[in-house]
């Protein structure tokens, strides 16, 4: 089961995320969400863990848990929807800078 862990400190670390979690069961694997740019923490990550009875005895004592003096937002992680290509920098759906043709301009 993948598990969604919010709210997590910037020194956290993925070792000691999968040490909080290890008390409840074999850890698969962990992966902390940095930023592409800067490489510093998001602030969340996924913890994996191959039972589903482990899994969910670790969100329920984890939830709400103080890790580096921060309370953990901990649940089941969501699939993720495919996302739906973004950057247009203000241009409409088809494409040109107030072409209603949807074409560039040419000059």
């Amino acid at each position: 089961m993948n598990i969604y862990v919010g709210n997590l400190p910037s020194e956290a670390t993925e070792d000691s995320l999968r040490q909080a979690f290890e008390g409840f069961g074999q850890v698969e694997s962990v992966n902390i969400i940095k930023d592409k740019y800067s490489g510093e923490s998001r602030g969340f990550g996924f913890v994996e863990m191959p039972s589903k009875q482990e899994a969910e005895k670790a969100i329920e004592e984890m939830n709400g848990k103080d890790l580096m003096g921060r309370a953990l937002n901990v649940n089941e992680a969501r699939p993720r929807t495919e996302r739906r290509g973004g950057g247009g920098g203000g241009r409409g759906r088809r494409g040109g800078f107030g072409d209603s043709r949807g074409g560039r301009r040419r000059y």
